[in-house]
């Protein structure tokens, strides 16, 4: 099934500003992906939550790290073009996987996603990575993912913030700083969003700041993104809870290391290079 090729200037628009929307990208998955979150739904992983609080309507679910449980994610990972789209996108002569994501909101749910950007939450850092974020439903304006360009390039990292409450991880680290007010001073900033149909994707930096309001939601937002590696990644110990949490890495990986590929493995590679 044929996904969509990148032109040069998607390419250099991502590497600017961190974000980039493609409309019908991937449209021959959905109903791949589709059933992949079904199963996904059905059989929760261990690292499965549900971010609404006890008074607050809907469900906010998410899990991550199923790729080698659940049949339809390893048949996206190994044959659709996205491993090659992260690759061009990432000007990387590889595409490493590092993890899938599904995030799914029930009609009636009207909980925001706090501003956050994901590299914090991580234990792996390199100089290229992307997340191809890929919707399954109709998402309105209102309730899609808001970006703020460039801020990829701004050369901080912000507190990682828990979904459940917006509380951050940890409450004191030296090398954090504090999200600014981007609600308040909206037009200070960039905010790149869109409106998506069913197998429109959105790539963006590890490093790019997102978020979404608390519009409530009419229908169900079923999304799943994709986590992707370029050349030159490597192992980070956060001294703290990561997200996805990789306990079996733990002692055993110092920072700077490799990562190992039996763990996140090179899906793609430009045989030309």
């Amino acid at each position: 099934m044929s996904d969509f090729k990148l032109s040069q200037e998607q390419i250099e628009t991502f590497q600017k500003e961190g974000v980039l929307g493609l409309k019908g990208a991937f449209k021959n998955w959905v109903d791949v992906l589709r059933e992949g979150v079904a199963q996904n739904l059905d059989a929760p992983g261990r690292f499965a939550t549900d971010s609404i609080r006890e008074g607050e309507g809907g469900r906010f679910f998410d899990d991550y790290c199923n790729w080698e449980r659940i049949q339809p994610y390893q048949d996206f990972i190994k044959n659709s073009d996205c491993a090659e789209i992260a690759a061009k996108a990432m000007k990387s002569k590889t595409a490493q996987l590092f993890h899938e994501h599904a995030v799914i909101k029930e009609a009636g749910t009207a909980k925001a996603t706090p501003w956050h950007h994901d590299m914090p939450y991580y234990c792996v850092d390199g100089p290229q990575t992307v997340s191809v974020w890929i919707a399954l439903d109709p998402v309105p304006l209102e309730a899609t993912v808001q970006f703020v360009a460039g801020s990829h390039s701004w050369g901080k990292l912000f507190y990682p913030r828990k979904f459940l409450d917006g509380a951050a991880y940890v409450q004191d680290a030296s090398e954090l700083e504090h999200i600014p007010d981007i609600d308040g001073n909206r037009d200070q900033y960039e905010i790149r969003e869109w409106a998506c149909e069913p197998g429109d994707a959105v790539l963006f930096d590890f490093r790019t700041l997102h978020g979404t309001t608390a519009a409530m939601l009419k229908g169900r937002r079923r999304a799943i993104a994709f986590r992707w590696l370029g050349a030159g990644a490597y192992y980070m110990d956060r001294q703290g809870e990561t997200s996805p949490p990789y306990p079996e890495l733990e002692g055993k990986l110092k920072s700077g290391d490799a990562l190992p590929a039996s763990t996140f493995p090179v899906i793609w590679e430009d045989k030309a290079a």
